[in-house]
């Protein structure tokens, strides 16, 4: 990857509808260099997909969550089983394994501290392996979804 790449990366961080006239103008590449480029990024997987960003609250999901999970045990198939069940989970919007303690961290966004209650007694709570988990609540987003520094 070279830096044409990576400024290609960074422009479509910043706005992913534009077009390849435009990303080509602003990283000064013909059209037809910018579309091999983008096309190889895309092929090889640094580039995963494309997507909306939606603002939480206009969806009635302002509501978020972090938690905390410490597992029972560590062994990969019951670590399999947890990672796939949370998976299903709609209301997970991002979740990482962890070394240390807790094990995971996920967040969560729902409409309201009623609804994560039930999601967290119903769902999260009976996930495989969990031994622990505690939560923290959202305040405010001061950073979020930022683009990676590519440059």
């Amino acid at each position: 990857m070279d830096r044409m790449d990576r400024e290609i990366l960074a422009a479509l961080q910043q706005d992913g509808k534009i077009t390849l006239t435009a990303l080509a103008e602003q990283v000064q590449v013909s059209v037809s260099a910018c579309h091999r480029r983008v096309r190889e990024l895309e092929r090889s997987g640094v580039i995963r997909d494309y997507r909306a960003r939606i603002d939480a609250a206009s969806v009635d999901l302002g509501f978020q969550a972090f938690l905390f999970v410490t597992m029972r045990e560590g062994g990969a198939d019951v670590l399999e089983r947890f990672e796939e069940a949370l998976r299903n989970v709609a209301e997970v919007i991002d979740a990482q394994r962890l070394f240390g303690d807790p094990d995971y961290l996920v967040r969560v966004a729902t409409r309201d501290l009623d609804t994560f209650q039930h999601l967290y007694d119903e769902h999260l709570s009976a996930l495989p392996g969990v031994l622990r988990l505690s939560s923290t609540l959202v305040m405010k987003q001061i950073v979020h979804d930022r683009p990676l520094p590519i440059r």
